[in-house]
């Protein structure tokens, strides 16, 4: 396991290296962020001394070789517009985001689970039939529509939830978190039930999918005629089977939901990284795009990483694989 987690964490070294360049070139193609901050009547000199002042005037290897520098320091450089540190702003934000994220993905495992599994065990029945095509809206119905129909019914017109903001909030280890009180957890359910629709609906399949390729399998025949319980069978012998493509996928899905829930926080003004994002990307604030991009190529990495671990753990063979290669 030592050698495995050991080589994991070589690739993912130059997973980060590689695309922290890309990141950081890209950024430096895209516009000019000096004519969206400099006022319009400023002089050439003015111009140039800002120029300066941001490091904008170095050639682009040099730019990159000294935020390669303070990165490895922790430091992702400076907001343009906040004059504050970038990744100070991003881990302000960061709580909500992740709030929003761990609620989506509570609900897209707590629900799709047992409804995949229930719509595998019982494929011809009409509420397998419903799960699964309710599952196919969840897939093809956009986030930003859905989020709008959302506000409209249940903030607008039946009055039953905020639609807007993150609302109270109580601080735990110095983490603000909006869950564990009345005000934030009305004002959670919709875009946390917004960001989990394509999320449930992939878990779903996924489940689905996996209880009918493990319920014909000699092991759960030979579980039914030793006489153990379904409750058994189905907790015990097929959900531990299902679960590896699950976990896997899972994984990887809740960096997504950090990473791409831009959509539901805009829609719903929810104040986390992925509006950050938008008003720096408005104001060409390199820095914290940089910032937010890095931030999530490592989270993906780490997750990559854990979702390995979790992956051998799960299925052994894995592991004896890896140890021959």
């Amino acid at each position: 396991m030592t050698v495995f987690v050991i080589r994991r964490l070589m690739q993912a070294a130059l997973v980060v290296l590689i695309m922290s360049l890309l990141v950081f070139g890209g950024v430096f193609l895209v516009g000019d962020p000096v004519e969206m901050l400099v006022a319009d009547d400023a002089d050439q000199a003015e111009r140039e001394m800002m120029i300066k002042s941001m490091g904008l005037d170095l050639p682009f290897y040099m730019q990159y070789l000294r935020f390669i520098g303070h990165a490895l320091q922790g430091d992702m450089g400076n907001s343009f517009v906040f004059q504050e540190s970038a990744m100070h702003l991003i881990a302000e934000r960061m709580p909500a985001t992740f709030e929003l994220a761990f609620a989506a993905l509570f609900i897209a495992v707590v629900l799709g689970i047992p409804l995949g599994i229930y719509a595998g065990l019982n494929a011809n029945s009409w509420i397998s039939k419903t799960i699964m095509t309710s599952s196919i809206l969840g897939f093809s119905l956009p986030t930003f529509w859905v989020g709008i129909m959302m506000i409209l019914f249940f903030a607008v017109i039946m009055g039953w939830l905020p639609s807007t903001g993150r609302g109270e909030t109580v601080e735990v280890f110095g983490i603000s978190v909006s869950f564990l009180t009345l005000d934030g957890l009305q004002h959670l359910i919709l875009p946390a039930v917004n960001l989990a629709l394509f999320k449930l609906s992939m878990v779903i399949r996924l489940a689905r999918a996996g209880t009918r390729e493990v319920v014909h399998q000699d092991y759960i025949k030979f579980a039914r005629a030793k006489g153990l319980s379904d409750t058994r069978i189905i907790g015990v012998h097929l959900f531990k089977n299902i679960m590896i493509p699950v976990v896997t996928v899972l994984g990887l899905e809740f960096g997504g939901l950090v990473a791409f829930s831009v959509v539901t926080e805009s829609v719903f003004a929810w104040p986390g990284m992925g509006k950050l994002l938008i008003d720096s990307i408005n104001f060409l604030d390199r820095p914290v795009i940089v910032a937010y991009l890095m931030f999530v190529v490592v989270l993906f990495v780490f997750i990559n990483l854990i979702v390995d671990v979790l992956y051998s753990v799960l299925d052994p063979r894995v592991r004896l694989q890896e140890m021959k290669s």
